[in-house]
Order: structure tokens, then sequence, then C-alpha cells
């Protein structure tokens, strides 16, 4: 049976291992750590277990030799778990996961691409913008990689019918113009849908 920590380690491990072999192939590895919401810890377990998780793998990437300037991260917003019930503001979610990349993220990162995992669009982008507009050292760039908090209401107003396709196509460039917004520290809000878009053990 597999421990925690080994599970932790076993994982890093393979992520590092796949940065190798793509930077061997000439490609530039996304490295996805991910830390999943399911549970009702708080958020300062969540900052634990991510950094825990984070340190972990930037040791293994070191060990199998990767150029740590042609990486990209892509790691979870640190925040509470899905079941609760302790209201987070922006700010809160914003702080907690800087201090974790600034903990454990080495600054020859370039970029941090964050998931939006289960958040609704909305939060998901102003959370990336709290990011970018509050004041703190971070020497990555913070920018998205979302996939739910990107599609979901293209794919409402889509559902699936050819005379929606530009309806769509608009509704979606509209996600991505917000989100490039947030990643300037520069979004207003008011323009995402608030609806949750976590789901129980999630897989892909």
């Amino acid at each position: 049976k597999i421990t925690e920590t080994g599970a932790v380690q076993e994982n890093s491990w393979a992520l590092a291992r796949y940065g190798a072999i793509c930077q061997e192939n000439g490609l530039v590895p996304i490295i996805e750590p991910e830390v999943l919401m399911d549970g009702n810890h708080d958020i300062e377990k969540a900052a634990q277990v991510t950094e825990h998780v984070q340190a972990t793998v930037y040791k293994a990437m070191h060990e199998q030799g990767l150029l740590l300037e042609g990486t990209l991260l892509k790691p979870n917003m640190v925040s509470g778990g899905s079941e609760n019930l302790t209201k987070l503001t922006e700010m809160d979610i914003a702080a907690y996961t800087i201090r974790t990349l600034q903990r454990t993220v080495p600054v020859a990162v370039p970029g941090v691409v964050f998931l939006s995992g289960g958040q609704s669009e909305e939060h998901a982008t102003l959370n990336l913008n709290m990011m970018n507009a509050m004041p703190a050292k971070k020497p990555w760039r913070l920018t998205f990689s979302f996939g739910r908090a990107l599609q979901q209401t293209c794919l409402n107003v889509w559902k699936g019918l050819d005379e929606n396709n530009e309806a769509a196509q608009q509704a979606f460039l509209e996600r991505c113009r917000v989100n490039g917004d947030a990643q300037m520290g520069t979004y207003k809000g008011g323009s995402g849908d608030t609806t949750s878009l976590f789901q129980s053990n999630y897989a892909y």
C-alpha cells in the first residue's frame, strides 16, 4: 500500500520525468501538480498541502535536470475544500496562493498558468485578477490555462446547434478577453457565470 507521502513522491517523479522527456524532444513541458478541492479542509490546510506538493515536484525536477527556464507550472489556486463553508474573499485566495508560490517556485520559472479547478468562471477570473493587482513579490508571469472556466458560457450559448456557432464563439472570445484583463490586474468584474463548476472526484 502506497503512503500519502509516497504517492506525492511518485507523482512528482512522474511529472518531472514527463518534463525531461518533453525537453529532450524540444518541447516546453507544462507541469500540472493539481491539488483537488474535494473535502472540508480550510485554506490553511490547502496551502500546507499545496506547498508540500509543489516543493516535492521541484525537487524531482532538479534531480532530473530540467531547465526551469524552459518550463511552465500549472497549479491549483489555494482555497478551502468544497465542503468548507467559510466565506473566502479574492484577497484571501490570492494572498495564500502567492505565498505558496513564493515558498516553492524558483525565480527561474517564467510563468504560472493557473487551472480553474472547479471554480465558477467569475470567481476564477476575479481571483486571478487579484493576484496580479495585489502588491507582492511575483517574479513569474501569472496567467490562466482554464478549462471549464473558459468553456461554460460558450457551451451554454452553443447548445450543440449550428445556428448558435457565432454567438458561442463570441462568448468564448469574451471569456478570453476578460481573463486577459485579469492577467494584467485590470478586470472590473461582473461578466462571468458565478455557478460553481466543481465536480466531486473529478477525473481527466
